[in-house]
């Protein structure tokens, strides 16, 4: 790879922390996308007539998780340089395009923002509540300095391999790893309820109190309840919970034997 191409492809890496910028409706996030492989496609393609097709791939419709853009603009930049040298055919683009991007764009959702960013929302709250401000500081580094770490490692894996390396990131099982992070997070929440609930415990109230948290997380996991509704539902029982702890108090004193 010629030195100036490298630096092409270096700058779109750089460009794609741009990826969300001009968010539309219309496109989502293809101006972003776009902005982001331009010096890359002006290096593969120095045609003007080729680089304007290779431009017009990318201004359509577009959108997925941008944890992912770095490893999308790899993959692509290796399909557009099989692409100028004739050994992939540019009609297939689009189809491999979306398929990639959406498939990408549901396991960016479930490992990271239902999980990764989940996790650390949760572990940093709840060293704050326990009085630490070291540890989440170093929590927040840490995990900021991976992910810059994974962008940088995927781009550079997609644009050596290409689609091979969809198959790699298969073997990761990142899916299972997210799924293992979402008990990490429940343990998580269990403890910042620990550490707000009103002292003393009084231990049937929290007992009541997790049965109805799980109830409702169940009832909207399942789509039979909205999230404003089981929120304001849970609100209403936390308000009405010291009342319900007074009458069952005057309940089990005027019963025999209380």
């Amino acid at each position: 790879m010629r030195e100036g191409k490298a630096q092409a492809f270096m700058r779109t890496f750089v460009r794609c922390w741009l990826g969300g910028a001009c968010f539309n409706t219309r496109g989502m996030q293809n101006i972003g996308m776009t902005y982001a492989m331009m010096p890359g496609l002006r290096a593969i393609h120095p045609d003007s007539a080729a680089y304007r097709r290779a431009l017009r791939r990318y201004v359509r419709h577009h959108q997925s998780h941008p944890f992912w853009l770095p490893c999308l603009a790899g993959i692509y930049l290796h399909l557009e340089q099989n692409i100028h040298d004739g050994r992939f055919p540019e009609k297939m683009f689009y189809k491999v395009r979306d398929t990639t991007s959406y498939t990408l764009s549901a396991l960016g959702d479930s490992v990271f923002a239902g999980s990764l960013l989940v996790f650390w929302a949760l572990a940093t709250t709840a060293m704050l509540l326990a009085g630490l401000h070291v540890a989440p500081f170093v929590l927040g580094l840490v995990l900021f300095a991976g992910l810059q770490g994974f962008r940088a490692l995927t781009f550079l894996a997609g644009l050596r391999n290409g689609l091979q390396f969809l198959e790699r990131l298969r073997r990761w099982d990142l899916i299972n790893w997210g799924a293992r992070l979402k008990y990490a997070n429940a343990a998580l929440l269990v403890v910042i309820w620990a550490q707000i609930w009103p002292q003393p415990m009084v231990w049937w109230q929290w007992v009541l109190g997790v049965s109805a948290l799980t109830l409702f997380g169940r009832f909207v996991n399942t789509g039979l309840v909205s999230r404003v509704f089981a929120a304001a539902a849970f609100l209403l029982m936390i308000e009405l919970l010291p009342e319900i702890g007074l009458t069952a108090q005057r309940i089990m004193s005027v019963m025999p034997g209380m």
